[in-house]
């Protein structure tokens, strides 16, 4: 079992920040500057994207804790760790909502205003990477 939660400590890190990096940095923007994709097309699209990644990354962090409890990586695990999900919490439990708020409204015909929540979100997915980055070279080191 041991060994199956290092593995899992080295890999899952890693696949959450190249999910993170291929969606909200490439996808995402991307999206919008396709040939016929306006914008209540690309919220809609962006809608259930998110919702899956954010799905995988809920999924991701609750396999990556249970490897950590067996294996426990340390106090910088830990926090490392623990700051991440907590990342992720607020973007799903409290910066996703407006958002959807916004983009129903959108997808209703109304002409929202630009949301400054989506930059805060952004910000947070920054945050984000640099956790992980830090995280895999953490755990990475505890394999050797």
């Amino acid at each position: 079992m041991d060994t199956l939660a290092r593995y899992v400590e080295l890999f899952v890190p890693m696949l959450w920040l190249g999910m993170v990096l291929a969606i909200s940095f490439l996808e995402a923007p991307l999206k919008f500057r396709a040939p016929g994709i306006t914008v209540p097309l690309g919220l809609g699209i962006g809608r259930l994207v998110f919702r899956a990644l954010n799905t995988v990354e809920v999924v991701l962090a609750v396999v990556l804790i249970v490897a950590c409890l067996i294996l426990s990586p340390g106090t910088a695990g830990w926090v490392l760790l623990l700051v991440t999900v907590t990342v992720l919490v607020v973007q799903v439990a409290v910066i996703r909502p407006p958002l959807t708020r916004r983009s129903n409204r959108v997808l209703a015909g109304e002409d929202a205003p630009r949301s400054k929540v989506h930059y805060a979100y952004v910000a947070l997915e920054v945050v984000k990477v640099a956790l992980l980055i830090a995280l895999a070279i953490l755990l990475a080191r505890t394999f050797v």
